[in-house]
């Protein structure tokens, strides 16, 4: 019997290899004017931080893009691509000091590059002061000519899928790109793979294959599963946001944008029903087997509801894709399916009923900690396996874990505990712990060479177990009625600075220094450089980030 974990998610193409302009660079920089005046403050309450990243409005952000594409081609001559090279603009962060962070996709010969995506940095004066990048392999082939067909591609996708046990595969097509995630850069092919994964999961198995060779060089699910036993309700009677008059209303919330509740009724596909009600009381406080059940959709649309609030009030962020769209959330899923997903290709959440349809995993941190996969597919889109696999998911058990903190909800108050009211494990113990990740029989407390041969929800713990250092320090405590004993590698002290701080310094570093390759040892580098950029690089919190880093013996 496998030990469930949580469900998780990610896009139906491999972001890094996704051709959407969603961001921009001006290399003459930014007029004024163009942002909202919204910038996250110094959670001390002292003047906003210089270096947080501030709010676009839509007319900026379509501005910001229109001016990006623009400049790509001397972008890409100033950072010293080649000739067959070009940039694809995926996102853009300004800084309150009007640094401006440019997230772009790489294409060679018009293929698509997946591992190339970068970060160029520019000054408010419109100077490149630095690039990030995913490879610092120059990106050339001999060849744009495959020797393996692409059905000859597709074979080998489905093959793997099905040995990993997914049912009813198929693949959608295989289209030619350029893989640069694993060194040298070689023509491929990627596939991706439909049908279900063994639990009535959706399947999405992407699966890069050698164009030369017919060798796989790498697979990652689109979908990740999260399987858990929910309890009911578990925040109680709250406040929800609702749209309708009189004697109807709807479970849509047009201040989050128009983010919707569905209905699937026990299906496993299509959008489902939106929930409507005639009094605009939805649920009943426990949960039920009926299909029509609103329960499960109250808790489905909080989660949605805090989750935004969070990335809204803490970061100025709109939405998941920063873009002010709401995504819309799906209940009912399936028959007796103990599982949750986020689902990029949708740009849902989906949640089952649990065993016997009477569980719902509607939980704020399993909401928060999926939606969250969201933003990490929009922004870093680190890759879903090894150490960058381990970042992905420990991001959302950050942000998950803000989320709950954020929500302030004396049904389920925060905690550094994850899935602790789902019960996944039969006898009221959480999912995963960070103060001490190992405590759950499986997790890294530690960085070790071998820790990106875990499976991703496990060699999360490193991080983890960082983040709480950082916002809390070690040794022992008691936090909102946890108690809480946090080790270190190396036998130090580590003071906390705050879990406010904590959760600006990795959002900025997720945002502005990750790449889809992302491992331990650049996470401490990019950490290091955005609490350099937020708080000073001779900073308490820039110090704090290497001595927590040091105690989960990332050096």
């Amino acid at each position: 019997m496998t030990t469930p974990r949580y469900a998780r998610h990610e896009r139906a193409r491999l972001a890094i290899a996704t051709a959407v302009a969603a961001g921009a660079l001006l290399t003459s920089g930014l007029a004024a004017g163009t942002a909202s005046a919204q910038v996250p403050s110094d959670p001390t309450g002292n003047a906003p931080l210089a270096a947080a990243p501030t709010a676009l409005s839509a007319a900026a952000r379509t501005s910001l893009v229109q001016k990006a594409r623009a400049h790509t081609a001397r972008t890409a001559e100033q950072i010293g691509l080649g000739a067959k090279e070009k940039l694809v603009v995926k996102d853009v962060v300004r800084d309150a000091d009007g640094t401006v962070h440019t997230r772009y996709e790489r294409t060679y010969a018009g293929l698509p590059v997946l591992g190339g995506d970068l970060v160029v940095h520019t000054s408010r004066a419109g100077r490149t002061e630095g690039v990030t990048k995913a490879t610092t392999a120059a990106i050339k082939v001999p060849s744009l000519k495959a020797r393996v067909t692409p059905a000859g591609a597709e074979k080998q996708a489905v093959s793997a899928a099905r040995s990993l046990g997914s049912a009813k595969s198929a693949a959608d097509g295989a289209r030619k790109v350029i893989w640069a995630g694993s060194g040298k850069p070689v023509l491929a092919y990627e596939t991706v793979v439909g049908g279900l994964q063994d639990d009535g999961t959706p399947n999405q198995l992407h699966v890069i294959t050698d164009a030369a060779t017919g060798k796989k060089l790498f697979e990652y699910q689109g979908i990740e599963n999260a399987t858990g036993t929910g309890k009911t309700l578990y925040s109680g009677t709250v406040s929800l946001t609702t749209s309708g008059s009189g004697s109807s209303y709807t479970l849509t919330d047009a201040s989050r944008g128009g983010h919707k509740t569905y209905n699937l009724k026990h299906r496993t596909s299509g959008t489902g029903s939106l929930f409507t009600d005639s009094d605009n009381v939805w649920g009943t406080g426990t949960a039920s087997s009926s299909s029509t059940d609103q329960t499960a959709a109250a808790d489905a649309a909080y989660g949605a509801q805090e989750t935004w609030d969070f990335y809204k009030s803490t970061f100025g962020r709109s939405g998941i894709r920063n873009d002010g769209v709401g995504a819309y959330s799906r209940v009912h899923y399936g028959n007796s399916y103990v599982n949750a997903f986020w689902d990029d290709s949708c740009f849902c959440m989906t949640y089952g009923d649990g065993s016997g349809n009477q569980d719902p995993l509607t939980a704020l941190d399993v909401a928060g900690h999926e939606m969250s996969h969201g933003v990490t597919s929009n922004t870093a889109g680190l890759n879903y396996s090894g150490e960058s696999g381990g970042l992905n998911e420990a991001t959302s058990d950050i942000f998950g874990t803000g989320v709950e903190f954020f929500a302030n909800n004396s049904a389920d108050k925060g905690d550094y505990l994850i899935g602790e009211k789902i019960d996944i494990n039969g006898d009221g113990t959480p999912l995963r712990y960070m103060d001490k990740p190992s405590k759950d029989g499986g997790s890294a407390d530690y960085w070790s060479s071998g820790v990106g041969n875990k499976d991703v929800h496990y060699s999360s713990g490193v991080a983890n177990h960082f983040f709480y250092l950082l916002s809390e320090g070690s040794g022992a405590k008691v936090i909102n009625g946890v108690s809480y004993n946090s080790p270190t590698s190396n036998g130090s002290t580590v003071t906390g600075i705050g879990r406010d701080k904590a959760l600006q310094i990795w959002y900025k570093a997720l945002t502005t220094y990750f790449t889809s390759t992302t491992n331990y040892a650049k996470a401490r580098a990019g950490t290091l450089s955005a609490a350099s950029a937020l708080y000073g690089a001779n900073s308490a919190e820039y110090k704090a980030v290497a001595a927590a880093w040091s105690a989960v013996n990332v050096n």
